[in-house]
């Protein structure tokens, strides 16, 4: 079943197209739009989970259990820093931005939406605006990986919504009169929003917090009515939600994860251990794994562990009815299979490792009866701590497992040919097995299809036809086979066979259909008067003028299309979002389609529209308000430039409202960017992303200082190409610099900005990014802004972002590429800030810490702020407006106010700047072995049950 986990999930690179994901979900909109967000979600469709409260991207991914948001990123005035401002800088009180950018952050959100099984309901999931900073204090366990709230046993730093409400989708197109869900508690907290299969009932968890307690109860609502009610009528049932929480077995029961009724009080620490903490490799074992946070430290860990993530499984009917199944354990996944007879359950248990997280202990699955019966057990997988870290390296044993999704009760799975080791050649890589959830006796499971690159997940649709897909991170290449489940004489062929990094051939994902039973497969659409095989085939559209989305009708067995829907290019941007015509059995017509679609331009934020066939006649649904009205006539641009060795970049130009470059001539501006690995220098020069997006403004996006009349140059693509053999990040000092160098020259060149006022920053990367950049070209920038880096490649010594080579087969590539060894080349103006609980695997926060220590032991002009309870993006309201407050101050300060005299500079820097880049090419090359005695071990990133975060 498709299913958004939390702790386990593996982030696999973009190296094949992913099918659309089914229509469940919550529709992002625009309010809090990142810079840099990445989205992780199963490729094999299934059951719907339940819907939790995230950090929102601009529109049409959905809202899944897992979207964790990696931060990046009416006109003011420029003027000066005054007196009261430094002072303030001085001391240790939250701040507050000027009040045009705080109007912006602190405008009320927008609602999410979600569509019920029959499309003809939509729930408003309404948010709350940024949480308190009492919330983030609120006390948590830090546990393998995991943050746990105990007071009411629940991840920590959860978003929540405060509100549901219910409109009818009229016929017309139209939406009805708003219902209300009402009947939980005042303040009471929603999470994990869930439809029942028929579309009857909605399910979710709420928190209250009480003077000295809070609780995590599940509740379920009427939708006809709106009411709410506690789902058990004992007071004293309460969920455990650290892994699943509940799912919907049919339409009037569901299994929940409860804490066990026999649990007492927490563990408590000894006062005197009993023992020395003892790591011992006595059997010389390789273990390379990256820095992971929050790990288990010891006994006592491991006991808390246990008490906070074990469950106990109860199957609760609506009318009250309880039932515990099974012992105790720590569950992380139900799965009913789709004709509601069994269960697909996962657990974890001890040995427990202290090196890493919970993903990677060892692992259970077993198939019981929906009624709590065992049948069988499928896999006990060991402890798994040595995963190598080459990219698409992966766990030794079953994986993936999961009920076909057009099938009663079949399941499927992956098991790897090479022992997980990504460097390991054979043929094939992996093989794809399956076989009835009761098999007969002597019964063998059946090889499904074997293949040569790594698995990547099943599209189903029937016994003609599912789509496999595979992928290999190291070529970029990606596979998508067309198999035939049910007939065997049937031979697999391949449909797609391309370079991952080319957008501009991607041919679009299949739109899935949902089943009776609640799981997506792909919709197979009938043509009038015509007996062939048709699919829709919804792509992004990238083209050298930017994202042109189309939907195509696609004829799955003589490779032929029709494109039967384009976005208008001309000033709107569009988006197929998914299919609403589903919910009815039998084959679906063309022209009958009905589809939800997306529209938007420059100024206009997202709206959503149903489209009827045949006459394609567009229904609007949604007429939200303008976020930020006060940028609502913003100026935006796709622009195109050259790096010196020919490669195209891009970059989005933002000017403030009312701006004329000819009248009110150059203006501050500020550089907001993320590197990115390519291997091809074709890939790396195509266009991603549309001219026609609204501009989606976060909380802490960099456009939101055009509401201070700067000049925003969002996202200049910074590649860094390493072509056939060649590593990228043996040229990422030479690479980084010319293609700043280019994107500066263009802003400068088109007038809108001046020489010796840019400004750059960066999350994350991005920070990295910064430091190098202020450190390996001072002649571009006059200061920087850097939040929660990585400045030391040292500390991050097996392999980091997309570097999969260890420090000790590339001492040279992450000494030159770590600016903390540069520190003493940093003379321009760089603000630190950093979460001090961040718990990325790259991004300690000790890497701000000893970074700002070697600036300012060589004078550098520097700042770090370091934010009590925040993490490696920030959530909480006093937060965010102090780091807008930090960063207003800067750029007011080093930028609006800089009056070096930038001619001169540059031309005492640009020599030794070019000569620095040529030296560390050469060092660069020297140490890492290419030429020298050492040879490099070119293995890839590891395939982690725990996702390396974006560093």
């Amino acid at each position: 079943m498709g299913h958004y986990k939390v702790y386990y999930r593996l982030t696999l690179p973009s190296t094949f197209p992913l099918p659309s994901l089914p229509l469940f979900p919550s529709l992002k909109l625009p309010r809090f739009t990142p810079g840099h967000l990445r989205t992780h979600h199963s490729t094999n469709s299934g059951r719907l989970r339940p819907i939790m409260a995230a950090a929102t991207s601009r529109l049409g991914n959905l809202v899944s259990a897992t979207s964790f948001v990696a931060e990046d990123g009416g006109g003011g005035s420029n003027g000066s820093v005054n007196s009261s401002i430094e002072d303030d800088a001085l001391g240790g009180k939250y701040q507050l931005p000027p009040p045009e950018i705080k109007d912006i952050v602190d405008a009320p959100p927008l609602p999410a939406l979600s569509f019920s099984p029959q499309k003809d309901k939509i729930l408003f999931l309404k948010r709350r605006s940024l949480p308190p900073l009492a919330e983030l204090a609120r006390p948590e366990e830090k546990l393998a990986g995991m943050r746990i709230d105990g007071k009411c046993n629940t991840r920590s730093r959860m978003s929540f919504y405060i509100g549901i409400g219910i409109h009818q989708l009229l016929p017309d197109g139209t939406l009805g009169p708003e219902k209300e869900v009402h009947g939980f508690p005042d303040g009471g907290k929603i999470n994990f929003v869930t439809w029942s299969v028929d579309g009857r009932h909605l399910a979710f968890s709420i928190r209250v917090d009480e003077e000295d307690n809070s609780t995590l109860r599940l509740w379920v609502a009427d939708v006809e009515t709106g009411k709410a009610r506690p789902l058990f009528q004992s007071p004293d049932v309460y969920l455990n939600a650290i892994f699943d929480n509940y799912v919907w077995v049919d339409n009037s029961s569901l299994l929940v994860c409860t804490i066990p009724l026999s649990r007492g009080d927490p563990p408590k620490k000894p006062l005197v251990p009993s023992g020395p903490k003892i790591k011992s490799n006595e059997t010389k074992n390789v273990v390379q794994v990256p820095t992971f946070q929050d790990l288990l430290k010891d006994e006592y860990d491991e006991d808390l562990f246990d008490y906070y993530a074990t469950s106990q499984l109860v199957l609760v009917s609506l009318d009250g009815t309880v039932k515990e199944i099974g012992p105790p354990a720590v569950y992380t996944s139900m799965d009913p299979s789709p004709d509601q007879k069994y269960l697909l359950i996962s657990s974890i248990h001890r040995p427990y490792s202290f090196v890493v997280p919970c993903g990677r202990f060892p692992k259970r699955v077993e198939l019981w009866t929906t009624d709590g019966k065992f049948v069988r057990e499928l896999c006990d997988l060991p402890l798994a701590e040595d995963i190598p870290i080459a990219f698409n390296s992966v766990r030794k044993g079953m994986r993936s497992i999961n009920w076909r999704a057009d099938k009663p009760s079949i399941l499927y799975w992956a098991e790897t040919q090479d022992d997980g080791d990504a460097k390991v050649e054979v043929s094939p890589r992996d093989i794809i097995y399956t076989q009835p959830a009761e098999p007969l006796e002597g019964e063998q499971p059946e090889i499904l299809h074997k293949l040569d690159l790594r698995y990547g997940g099943i599209s189903w649709c029937d016994d003609s036809l599912a789509l496999v897909y595979e992928s290999w991170y190291k070529t970029r290449r990606t596979r998508t086979w067309v198999i035939s489940p049910g007939f065997k004489d049937v031979s697999p062929r391949i449909l797609f066979d391309r370079s991952s990094e080319d957008v501009y051939s991607d041919p679009g994902s299949p739109m899935m259909r949902r089943t009776p039973s609640g799981t997506y497969v792909i919709a197979k659409i009938k043509k009038e008067n015509d007996e062939g095989t048709y699919v829709l085939l919804n792509g992004s559209g990238a083209t050298p003028e930017g994202n042109i989305p189309f939907l195509d009708l696609f004829d799955i067995n003589k490779g032929s299309k029709e494109r039967i829907w384009q976005s208008d290019k001309e000033k709107y941007f569009e988006t197929v979002v998914a299919l609403m015509s589903d919910h009815k059995e039998g084959d679906l017509h063309l022209d009958q389609l009905k589809l939800l679609t997306s529209k938007e331009s420059k100024t206009e934020n997202t709206q959503y529209y149903i489209q009827s066939w045949p006459d394609k006649k567009a229904c609007q649904i949604t007429n939200f308000p303008h976020p930020y009205p006060q940028l609502a006539s913003l100026q935006k641009e796709m622009i195109r430039y050259l790096r010196k060795d020919g490669v195209q970049l891009t970059a989005t130009l933002y000017l403030p409202p009312g701006y004329d470059p000819s009248k009110d001539g150059p203006l501050p501006c500020l550089f907001w960017s993320y590197p990115g690995e390519f291997k091809s220098k074709d890939a790396a020069g195509q266009v991603r992303g549309s001219p026609n997006e609204f501009a989606g403004i976060g909380p802490t996006s960099a456009l939101l200082w055009l509401a201070r009349r700067f000049a925003i140059l969002s996202g200049p693509t910074i590649p860094i190409i390493g072509e056939g053999d060649e590593e990228a990040n043996d040229r990422y000092v030479e690479q980084l610099v010319a293609s700043a160098e280019a994107a500066v020259e263009e802003v400068i060149r088109r007038g809108v900005a001046y020489p010796g006022k840019i400004a750059v920053g960066g999350h994350s990367y991005g920070a990295f990014m910064t430091a190098n950049l202020l450190a390996h070209a001072p002649h571009l920038f006059c200061c920087g802004i850097a939040r929660s880096g990585a400045y030391n490649r040292t500390l991050t010594p097996f392999g980091f972002q997309n570097e999969d080579r260890t420090l000790w087969e590339a001492a040279g590539t992450y000494v030159e590429m770590s600016p903390f060894m540069s520190a003493n080349k940093i003379k321009k103006p760089i603000l630190l800030v950093h979460g001090e609980q961040d718990n990325n695997s790259g991004t300690l926060t000790m890497q701000s810490d000893r970074f700002f220590n070697a600036l300012k032991g060589h004078g550098a002009l520097c700042r770090l702020v370091v934010l009590p309870f925040e993490s490696h993006g920030y959530a909480a309201r006093e937060s965010i407006m102090h780091v807008l407050w930090e960063t207003d101050r800067w750029l007011q300060k080093y930028c609006v106010s800089n009056t070096s005299d930038v001619n001169a500079e540059l031309d005492a820097c640009i020599n030794d700047v070019s000569k620095e880049v040529t030296d560390s090419e050469n060092k660069v090359v020297a140490t890492s072995g290419r030429g020298g005695p050492e040879l490099a071990d070119f293995e890839s990133e590891e395939f982690h049950p725990m996702p390396r975060s974006l560093l």
